[in-house]
């Protein structure tokens, strides 16, 4: 077995999958600008956000390689090297490398709360302290553990939530210090497309997974119901969308977003022509790319509706 120190950089950046880190900010960049548009943008706490967001991809990214890996999951596995499956790091070091990523987001997580929500008390620290336990923990058990909740079809929900919701939410509102519930329409709406991330990967995979043994949502849906259910997941964010930019008053610059809606709707017809785990694969970073031009698109034509 190769020791730790032995293994080339080149193979930890490849366990980081750079190529997943686009969608990992999405969230907080619609946070920010959102936080923008109300005057609450403080800049530290989203640099903050950001390099939270992309230490909890990295440890998620870590944490699959190693829960796929032990299981045979990555065998016949389309698209970019795991590095357990490869025999480029040994099982034991990606597992402590797991656990140290783990400490370090625990703890970023906990100076981050309390910096930016200190002057709203202990319950409102305490509560962050908690989701940021709560995100250390769906990293780690979405292939980890003999419960791990991707092999039972329930990864569509945790990153509806995560990618949705908690980033766009969490990141707006410790900037803001104040909660608004129209955010959770931008947060849905990049919920879906960051969920519909994860559908792409799971149709690319539905062979391979019911060959390990592993229950995504395309797999029950099948191949043709899972293109569907693109097709929703896609009309979800525009309709949730549109219902926030049409309900805020401001001028026509906060339909910016139906721009990205054209790639989206390219890589959505290409979804329903393709068969093979290759055309599904090829679709990955730039459904990632358009996600995160979407996020950047609807944030920005808030906030210039607003001064414009």
């Amino acid at each position: 077995m190769a020791r730790s120190k032995s293994i080339p950089m080149s193979v930890w950046v490849g366990a980081a999958r750079l190529r997943t880190l686009p969608l990992a900010v999405a969230g907080i960049v619609l946070g920010s600008l959102l936080a923008a548009t109300s005057g609450g943008f403080r800049w530290w706490v989203a640099l903050g956000c950001v390099l939270l967001a992309v230490l909890f991809q990295v440890l998620s990214n870590f944490a699959n390689d190693y829960g796929d890996g032990i299981r045979g999951t990555d065998a016949l596995r389309t698209g970019e090297a795991r590095m357990l499956a490869s025999g480029r790091i040994d099982a034991p070091t990606l597992f402590r490398s797991v656990v140290g990523l783990a400490v370090v987001a625990i703890l970023a997580s906990i100076g981050l709360s309390y910096f930016a929500l200190r002057s709203l008390g202990w319950s409102v620290v305490g509560l962050f302290w908690g989701l940021g336990g709560l995100a250390v923990w769906a990293a780690i058990r979405y292939t980890m553990g003999k419960t791990a909740y991707g092999y039972k079809a329930l990864g569509d929900g945790a990153v509806f939530l995560f990618f949705g919701w908690l980033a766009v939410g969490g990141s707006a509102f410790v900037q803001t210090l104040h909660f608004d519930a129209r955010v959770l329409l931008p947060a849905s709406a990049l919920g879906a497309l960051s969920t519909g991330v994860l559908n792409l990967n799971n149709m690319r995979d539905i062979d391979s997974d019911r060959a390990a043994g592993k229950k995504s949502l395309a797999m029950l849906l099948g191949l043709r119901g899972a293109q569907w259910y693109q097709a929703v997941l896609v009309l979800i964010a525009f309709d949730c969308a549109l219902l926030f930019q049409a309900g805020t008053p401001g001028s026509a610059w906060k339909y910016l977003f139906l721009i990205a809606f054209v790639p989206l709707l390219f890589m959505l017809n290409r979804s329903f022509k393709a068969r093979t785990p290759a055309e599904f694969d090829v679709l990955l970073k730039p459904m990632a790319l358009s996600t995160l031009l979407f996020s950047l698109l609807l944030g920005l034509g808030s906030y210039l509706a607003q001064i414009a």
